[in-house]
């Protein structure tokens, strides 16, 4: 039975949303991204395999190297999924806000 990795379980791991974040802005090998953090290379390893079969980083070979990035494409995906409920908890607060607000004028 093949399971498919789930993009939501994938970033709910702080180690893995961290690497999301160290190559946010540039591709990094595995040993790079290992070198930020403090723990066994074959544990960066699994969490850069999560990110890869989830579609959240891609990876480029140079040489012998492989470079991974952020697939901006899936990330925009789960942007575009979270944004109602950001919408929504939005609306909510501020309401709750004006509400506060209305509450220190009456006492």
């Amino acid at each position: 039975m093949n399971l498919r990795r789930d993009v939501f379980q994938a970033i709910a791991d702080p180690t893995r949303r961290a690497i999301l974040l160290l190559v946010a802005s540039q591709s990094l090998t595995a040993g790079a991204i290992a070198a930020n953090f403090d723990t066994a290379r074959p544990t960066v390893s699994k969490h850069l395999q999560i990110l890869t079969e989830c579609e959240l980083l891609a990876q480029e070979q140079n040489g012998r190297e492989i470079h991974y990035h952020i697939n901006a494409k899936k990330m925009k995906e789960v942007a575009e999924f979270i944004e109602p409920f950001r919408k929504m908890w939005d609306d909510r607060f501020n309401l709750l806000e004006d509400i506060m607000k209305e509450y220190k004028t009456k006492k």
